[in-house]
């Protein structure tokens, strides 16, 4: 029988974490800081390096118009890349972060265009050449467990903002932006990338080969954990756990929410997509209880006022998932009730989810002997709501020191 476990019951030996900054100059990481982004060159690695990946603090040139002047901006851009003339949340998070590249770049190299009047769009817009930059977090020791913290739709790594500091301490934690996403690469749809899921299970796979570690566990919140589940069926000798949060796993979820198949429809959600008060507050805060911050707020839209790209992979995306999603959700229940899957799975369920139904996910768990562990207080994005709760339950879960 699966074991649930009520977030009310939960004890669990992991202590008070603290978050431990990087910088460039620790060398326990074992990485390698880049300068440029301009000029990184790609080469096959023999080494056991972690990643290779850069600051995107250290210069001004990082890509991303932080703060630009309005002249700036590329054409499809609310403000031009200005958001306010004082310290923005947006930035701190920024120098937190940092560029590795992984999965390659595939097409004519050809510049990007935006699909709507076909006119190439600014540098901001541009992705690399070779090989796409992933905006990652990374926090903790990398000689010790390596958890990795996988963002749901649409989100951020930033989400995953009160988890990390309480994995640090006894984990090598990362999170990162998926493309299109956040501070991400976000290649315009038949410019290298097309956002398909398979897209998004080949590019996963890309970026767990390049943390260059034996094994992860994997953490993975709402939509894309269909897309996590075909890849960990693949790889299952380099997972150590699986932790879903509140993923689409019966057949009533195969749909998306009204407020998200909004984005695929035509014309209408090419220009929704470019709103970042629907794209990013709206979309978070109507899945549950979650109350929006004006700090958390400035993060979550400077993507979408930096650059149009942000909205049209948006769009691109959401067509995906509206034409694919019943048949990802119908192969990961086979793939989870499978007597060959022995990855440890445990399946995190924010019973306050105004998108996903509680309803059938319970006798699923039972049947799949998966464990569940419900938190009463969240909703859809349980990181959102119940932060600090859910980095102590996924620290015991991976630690096997969470007792029912």
């Amino acid at each position: 029988m699966a074991a649930i476990l009520h977030i009310s019951s939960l004890q669990s030996n992991t202590p008070p974490f603290l978050l431990h900054s990087l910088t460039p100059s620790q060398p326990s990481l074992r990485h390698s800081f880049l300068k440029s982004k301009d000029h990184i060159p790609h080469q096959r690695r023999n080494r056991s390096v972690a990643f290779t990946c850069q600051s995107v603090s250290d210069d001004g040139d990082d890509g991303y118009l932080l703060d630009a002047p309005v002249s700036a901006g590329d054409g499809f851009s609310f403000s031009g890349g200005k958001y306010s003339d004082g310290p923005n949340p947006a930035d701190e998070w920024f120098k937190k972060g940092k560029y590795m590249k992984a999965h390659p770049v595939y097409g004519t190299g050809e510049k990007a265009k935006d699909p709507i009047f076909g006119l190439t769009m600014g540098g901001n817009s541009q992705t690399s050449t070779d090989l796409f930059r992933w905006f990652c977090v990374e926090s903790g020791n990398a000689d010790k467990p390596t958890v990795v913290l996988i963002h749901g739709l649409p989100s951020q790594a930033y989400s995953y903002r009160k988890v990390i500091p309480l994995l640090s301490k006894d984990y090598h934690t990362i999170a990162f932006d998926w493309l299109g996403f956040g501070y991400s690469d976000k290649p315009q749809p038949k410019y290298g990338f097309d956002y398909t899921l398979d897209e998004f299970v080949s590019a996963l796979g890309s970026v767990i080969d390049e943390l260059g570690v034996n094994k992860v566990s994997l953490v993975v919140q709402g939509y894309f954990a269909p897309i996590v589940v075909k890849y960990a069926s693949k790889h299952q000798d380099k997972l150590n756990d699986l932790i879903l949060l509140n993923p689409p796993l019966t057949p009533k979820h195969a749909n998306l929410p009204s407020t998200l198949s909004i984005f695929s429809n035509f014309l209408l959600g090419e220009i929704f997509s470019q709103d970042p008060l629907r794209a990013s507050d709206k979309t978070l805060t109507s899945c549950g209880p979650y109350k929006m911050k004006e700090d958390d707020a400035m993060v979550y839209r400077r993507p979408y006022l930096t650059s149009g790209s942000s909205g049209f992979a948006l769009n691109a995306i959401s067509r995906s998932m509206k034409k694919e999603l019943k048949n990802y959700v119908e192969e990961t229940r086979k793939i989870l009730m499978d007597d060959n899957w022995k990855v440890k799975t445990s399946i995190c369920w924010g019973q306050r989810d105004r998108w996903l139904d509680f309803d059938g996910v319970e006798d699923f768990c039972k049947a799949s002997k998966h464990r569940l562990v419900e938190l009463p207080m969240a909703g859809h994005h349980v990181q959102e709501d119940s932060g600090e709760e859910l980095g102590t339950i996924i620290a015991g879960l991976v630690s096997r020191k969470v007792r029912i």
